[in-house]
């Protein structure tokens, strides 16, 4: 219940920041010269779109979210969760108006974007929270296991139990996370993406893994969503070190043709 009335909250805080959503301005302008009253003229202004808080990380750091569109399909991108992993720094920053120039996107795909889902760690530049826990280990997956680093239990991180909030009020039908892989750059999936994976990889050049293919990821955000809820994940793993530019050019097209979809 608190996520949907989370959603409800957002969904009309966030009316404002649709590119589609215009707020009316009323104007009086005089029938003629001798009227009284003056006829009211609603004039379209559009309203740019705005970042708000879905919460706060533990050092009190506001984790923001922006909404784009207004389209049945739902797309949610996490620019980063590990602190250490900014190779996707700029791929987020651009994304939004990179979406906006996609004709029929607005119309076509609902778009939240969750700038960064550890501010405090991209400070320090560690790939914990600042209470040392790794925040991709701490969602209520079935393979969760407590301790060692993934908290005392699931989603006892603030910014897991945003995260966590926020996926299940959008309930995506694709979702991508920017993450970087130390000597290596390839597109992970979990749960039903591979057909979203294989066609991020035709269009990035990237490999595709598939989780089980990969070291074991108790309690982690691909584990809890693509495998207990079953919906569709994307791990973008840039190569670690990389420049962000030249992340944000080879995959674009990427990007957003699994964001946008057909």
């Amino acid at each position: 219940m608190r996520a949907v009335a989370w959603f409800l909250v957002l969904a009309a805080g966030c009316v404002s920041g649709s590119p589609g959503g215009v707020q009316k301005r009323w104007r009086g302008q005089p029938a003629n010269a001798g009227a009284s009253r003056a006829e009211a003229v609603a004039v379209a202004v559009p309203q740019p779109p705005t970042w708000r808080a879905i919460g706060k990380s533990v050092e009190g750091r506001p984790l923001r979210v922006l909404r784009l569109g207004h389209g049945p399909r739902k797309a949610l991108w996490v620019g980063g969760i590990h602190g250490d992993e900014r190779e996707g720094a700029i791929a987020t920053a651009e994304l939004p108006a990179a979406f906006l120039a996609t004709p029929g996107a607005v119309d076509k795909v609902t778009l939240t974007i969750l700038e960064d889902a550890n501010p405090d760690g991209s400070v320090a530049g560690t790939r914990a929270n600042r209470n040392g826990v790794d925040l991709n280990r701490n969602y209520p997956a079935k393979n969760y296991l407590p301790g060692q680093g993934r908290g005392d239990k699931p989603l006892d991180q603030p910014e897991a139990k945003a995260l966590h909030d926020l996926v299940l009020a959008v309930r995506p039908d694709v979702m991508v996370v920017a993450h970087a892989w130390r000597g290596d750059t390839f597109i992970n999936f979990d749960g039903p993406a591979e057909r979203l994976a294989e066609r991020f990889g035709r269009a990035s050049g990237l490999r595709v893994k598939p989780s089980d293919k990969i070291a074991p990821t108790p309690g982690s955000l691909g584990s809890w969503v693509g495998h207990t809820l079953r919906w569709p994940i994307l791990t973008l793993e840039y190569l670690r070190g990389s420049g962000q530019q030249e992340n944000w050019q080879k995959t674009k097209a990427a990007i957003l043709a699994v964001l946008v979809g057909d």
